[in-house]
């Protein structure tokens, strides 16, 4: 298996919300990572990808709520969430992808 293959295992998608907007003006982006991923992985991943300089990367867990699926009661997923800072001058557009 690759590098590139193993850091697209890392960073599964942006997220692209609300709160994730905010950050972006202040030069951070939202991905959902891996459960089993740490911040040098992250780190490593979105530069090597993104081409770009990570000044540094902050993770968070939620955990998945309690829902009805077709009326039967169920749990969604927990994610990982990486609030991903970069240097001066580096930007990522996530809204056009790769």
């Amino acid at each position: 298996m690759s590098a590139k293959a193993e850091h697209y295992d890392v960073i599964r998608k942006p997220i692209i919300t609300e709160k994730a907007t905010m950050a972006s003006e202040n030069g951070a982006v939202v991905f959902e990572v891996a459960m089993d991923s740490n911040k040098p992985q992250i780190k490593q991943a979105v530069e090597e990808l993104f081409g770009v300089k990570v000044k540094a990367v902050n993770t968070t867990i939620t955990k998945g709520k309690n829902k009805r699926f077709r009326g039967r009661p169920g749990t969604r997923k927990d994610v990982k969430k990486a609030y991903v800072t970069l240097e001066e001058g580096n930007t990522i557009d996530v809204a056009t992808g790769l």
